[in-house]
């Protein structure tokens, strides 16, 4: 399998497929870069150089008991672009994911980046505090935890309907759809699936973001259930200096995968 190695040791798993302008795909929590595929193929199919890589402890990377956090998933980031030497990169990231790479920007800048783009984005911070008082309260992630840990199996299962929003009376459910959440879930190691809650719940991006001056484009869904548009996607467009919003229903025009949690 493609692999780069990071500096303590873990292996980070990457998809490399295509010729043209590349296109940096990070995924959401507690996926892989394998939600990424119909993104792929279709960006792939029309001139780009499309790459994704499994974050530590996801999918087919190494299972780390340390590292599990926003600096350590932006250096893996940051290893995988300086080791294939990609250049005017069009950055992706996913909820985590767009976490994932607003950190990276604020570590090793964007000299590599054209533009960014973040998708149901969990900036500029999530978890409820005195100086984020409008936030999640902690006894949510709380409960997120308790399941990873006691209950993965049936927690994911359950969490695909909110996350794909097919729990809505018009939604069409997909079985399918559904399974291969659960699957992406269950592939990854749950000590880094439960570490990342705190990295996606409590990490504060406030300075990423201001660091960030490539154009950029805040994708969120009106109907997300879980990371709220009001919370992250308008705060995040007031602090990136060059950044358009759009709201959009991302059951009607967004790809599927876009989905709604982390």
């Amino acid at each position: 399998m493609p692999v780069v190695k990071t500096e303590d040791g873990a292996q980070i798993f990457y998809k490399d497929w295509g010729a043209g302008q590349p296109i940096v795909f990070s995924h959401g929590w507690p996926l892989s870069s394998d939600t990424w595929d119909t993104q792929m193929l279709f960006f792939g199919s029309r001139g780009y150089r499309v790459v994704a890589h499994d974050r530590r402890g996801h999918g087919r990377s190494t299972q780390t008991w340390n590292g599990n956090d926003m600096n350590t998933f932006a250096d893996d980031l940051s290893t995988v672009i300086e080791a294939l030497d990609l250049k005017n990169v069009l950055l992706v990231g996913h909820s985590i994911g767009a976490g994932e790479v607003a950190r990276y920007i604020g570590r090793h800048g964007a000299s590599r980046i054209a533009k960014l783009v973040l998708i149901g984005s969990v900036t500029p911070v999530l978890l409820q505090s005195d100086s984020n008082p409008d936030g999640v309260p902690l006894s949510f992630f709380d409960e997120i935890r308790a399941s990873v840990a006691g209950t993965r199996g049936q927690f994911f299962k359950d969490l695909s309907g909110p996350y794909f929003g097919l729990n809505r009376p018009d939604a069409k459910d997909s079985p399918g759809l559904r399974e291969r959440y659960w699957l992406q879930g269950m592939l990854g190691g749950v000590k880094s699936i439960y570490d990342s809650i705190e990295a996606f719940s409590a990490t504060d991006f406030t300075a990423d973001l201001k660091r960030i001056s490539v154009p950029t484009l805040v994708l969120h869904g009106e109907d997300d259930q879980i990371v709220p548009a009001g919370l992250t996607a308008h705060n995040t467009v007031k602090l990136v200096r060059n950044a358009t919003l759009k709201m959009t229903c991302s059951r009607k025009t967004l790809p599927v995968e876009a989905g709604v949690l982390s």
